[in-house]
């Protein structure tokens, strides 16, 4: 068995039920577990991340670690999201300026992109980790495309899209992930990863006044 394969006599939770709320204290179990996680891939990124070695940095059993994630590739999308709802926090204390909406989603994906321009072995596992997510993973990867949505969404302005520039941010979307993944590899520099976000951005624009609800903080 290798470090991050999963234990035969794991037990799965039912697939009928609703995972109940996690605990203050097992919150900040996880809490560890994350934290561990992304100290780790900090320094070695995708291979650095074993099961075991998370385990022991974050102070439980393998097998409680398993219980939370169910393998490494569950565990570092979901590293992805708290690193997403850290920026999203950020951004709402300080939100991008720009006298449109397209200046202001730019901005706001040139920050998150230096954020991870930091940390590139962690940006480069977290990145492999969804690349590598299969069915199973579904739910982590959804949230991580949620987040990143209304991290969007807030730059625009707007609380109530409509399907017109739902389909804008998609394109978006997929479009930074690119860019990140060409930068990751060495294939794109800065400057063009820059040029790419501002110019699929300028979608924006021809996406308003289609009826759009403005967004109350605006």
């Amino acid at each position: 068995m290798t470090a991050d394969a999963r234990p035969a006599a794991q037990p799965q939770p039912p697939k009928d039920r609703a995972t109940p709320p996690l605990t203050e204290r097992q919150e900040a179990r996880r809490r560890r577990i994350l934290h561990a996680s992304a100290q780790l891939a900090s320094r070695g990124g995708f291979e650095a991340v074993q099961m075991r070695e998370v385990a022991e940095a974050a102070g439980v059993a393998l097998g409680t670690l398993y219980r939370y994630f169910p393998s490494k590739i569950h565990l570092l999308v979901a590293t992805m999201q708290d690193q997403l709802q850290h920026l999203h926090t950020t951004l709402r204390k300080r939100p991008p300026a720009g006298d449109d909406a397209a200046q202001r989603v730019a901005e706001t994906l040139m920050r998150a992109f230096r954020a991870l321009q930091r940390e590139p072995h962690l940006a480069d596992a977290m990145v492999r980790a969804l690349t590598f997510a299969d069915r199973s993973v579904s739910p982590e990867v959804d949230t991580v495309s949620r987040l990143t949505t209304a991290i969007i969404l807030d730059a625009m302005g707007l609380e109530h899209p409509t399907p017109e520039q739902l389909s804008a941010v998609r394109v978006i979307e997929h479009t930074w992930h690119s860019a990140l993944i060409t930068w990751l590899s060495g294939r794109a520099s800065i400057a063009q990863v820059k040029i790419d976000i501002e110019t699929v951005c300028r979608l924006i624009d021809l996406t308003e006044g289609s009826g759009a609800t403005p967004w109350r903080g605006q």
